[in-house]
């Protein structure tokens, strides 16, 4: 299988299946195109009609969009764990994926990717407090009804899709220093630990400099440069 995705330091969409194929031991190949190039649009679309990154291909099918991906993956391979075992607990982090796909506007317009920085701390308001506040309240759900009991550091015990779908928005709240429960801090220590982003990580530091994009670099105060 082919997975193309764009710039590691980035693309949070990317990082979702990337993540969790690298996590549950999926065997594939990437392909990496930098965003905001001439031909970079032409090389996209060349892969999905989408346009959009990432693209998972297996032979003469074509996936995107990552959730679509996650479901395409735990078809093809119902023994890796996509998805938790227990039916109430893959419901809830089904569910949990789509809000997170689809919701978390502010906290994500506020602060994008970008692993190679860390900004100071600020207020970014109440929409953004609202978002983090919700996201605190599903992840405590997540692990007081189904992590906890199955006895793994992920939201529902062993990493799955859930934990791929929340990891950008773990970088975020990392790298804009956002304050957290200490609770949500420990899971979030737990995602940046995984041998799969911090491989993730070391690629996207290594990136060429020209593929930086000035958007994601400035507006913020940065007050951590990581080595690049």
């Amino acid at each position: 299988m082919l997975l193309v995705i764009a710039n590691k330091l980035y693309s949070s969409w990317s990082l979702r299946p990337w993540m969790l194929m690298r996590e549950l031991g999926i065997a594939f190949n990437e392909e990496v195109i930098p965003l905001r190039k001439p031909d970079t649009k032409a090389r996209i679309i060349a892969r999905s009609g989408a346009g959009k990154c990432p693209v998972l291909i297996d032979g003469d099918v074509t996936v995107w969009e990552s959730l679509a991906i996650a479901e395409y993956l735990a078809e093809k391979f119902p023994d890796k764990g996509v998805w938790p075992a227990d039916a109430r607990a893959r419901a809830h982090a089904r569910a949990a994926s789509n809000e997170m796909h689809a919701g978390f506007q502010p906290l994500r317009a506020a602060c994008p990717m970008n692993l190679g920085k860390r900004f100071a701390q600020r207020d970014f308001g109440p929409d953004v407090a609202a978002s983090v506040a919700r996201l605190e309240e599903l992840w405590r759900e997540a692990r007081a009804r189904f992590g906890s009991k199955a006895g793994g550091p992920f939201l529902y015990g062993a990493f799955t899709a859930a934990d791929a779908m929340f990891a950008p928005v773990v970088t975020r709240l990392d790298t804009y220093q956002i304050a957290v429960a200490s609770d949500t801090r420990t899971y979030m220590d737990t995602v940046l630990a995984t041998e799969s982003f911090r491989t993730w990580k070391a690629a996207a530091l290594a990136e060429p400099r020209d593929w930086d994009i000035a958007e994601y670099e400035e507006g913020h105060t940065p007050v951590e440069v990581h080595q690049r």
